[in-house]
């Protein structure tokens, strides 16, 4: 195992920028760049070093369930991860080509992704589901697109996919969902396919606590690490279906039923300069 990070040369500024620099050149990482983090607020600082040297706002956010047996003691239950506005993507009917890192971690995950209607409160830290639905003016359907050039990203536990942007690389958002406030969990169903094969089913009903949990959890983490989220934020609530892999040349169906099906095929992550024109711009 690697030695930890926590008194080492191995900064979370030092690991940050290797992580960034290797997202940026669109090229895989051979191994974790440093020491592991000795912890999840150590990936905390990591992030934010990183959101400091990418060169983009930042449009929402991830969120993904840790299962209990990766928690640390009275640990968080959940982790977040920014999501920048050049990754941010419309579904439009079309297979949208989205980059991977070949040789890294690629996964597409089904979502329902909340829209802020307005700012969060300064200086409040805690969040019940309830208070979070009041603040929301929207729910989505969505695609995850989990992705970093850390091929182990996830076997080497909560901290260290918190130190990479949460495993983020992107996100697809779909249509509304009218009268969401009204539905059943239960009413919210998809499915995923790969390459044809149906890999994942599940929906809303699936995602622990349900997605206003995952958005309270949301609002009070960063509001706790000084990042207050804001109108217009938009904030994935887990994996719906569970976390698909995908390589490069595959293609991926993600079904909705009544609310849509979204259609992506990943491209290497060094073609991704030549899409910058299928991405939304109205977030």
């Amino acid at each position: 195992m690697q030695p930890s990070a926590e008194n080492g040369a191995d900064t979370h500024v030092s690991i940050a920028t290797r992580f960034v620099a290797a997202r940026r050149a669109g090229v895989a990482l051979p191994g974790f760049p440093g020491a592991l983090p000795p912890g999840i607020d150590f990936g905390y600082r990591c992030q934010d070093a990183a959101i400091a040297l990418w060169p983009d706002r930042v449009a929402g956010w991830k969120v993904g369930y840790i299962a209990p047996e990766r928690r640390e003691p009275g640990g968080d239950e959940r982790l977040v991860g920014p999501i920048f506005a050049s990754a941010v993507y419309a579904a439009s009917g079309d297979v949208l080509d989205v980059p991977v890192f070949v040789g890294g971690f690629a996964a597409v995950e089904a979502e329902y992704v909340f829209r802020l209607g307005a700012d969060a409160p300064a200086g409040k830290t805690d969040w019940t589901p309830d208070e979070a639905a009041a603040l929301a003016d929207a729910l989505h359907v969505g695609v995850e697109l989990a992705g970093s050039p850390l091929a182990t990203i996830n076997e080497l536990g909560p901290a260290v996919v918190v130190s990479d942007f949460g495993n983020n690389a992107g996100l697809i958002l779909g249509a509304a969902i009218a009268d969401w406030r009204r539905r059943d969990a239960a009413e919210l169903v998809c499915s995923v396919a790969v390459e044809g094969r149906e890999v994942g089913r599940g929906g809303a009903a699936s995602i622990a606590g349900g997605p206003l949990a995952a958005l309270a959890f949301a609002l009070s983490r960063n509001a706790r690490r000084g990042r207050p989220l804001r109108a217009g934020d938009l904030v994935t609530t887990g994996a719906a279906t569970g976390i698909h892999d995908i390589v490069a040349g595959e293609a991926a169906l993600i079904d909705f039923g009544a609310h849509g099906r979204i259609a992506c095929r990943a491209v290497p992550a060094a073609a991704s300069e030549a899409m910058t024109d299928r991405r939304d711009t109205a977030c």
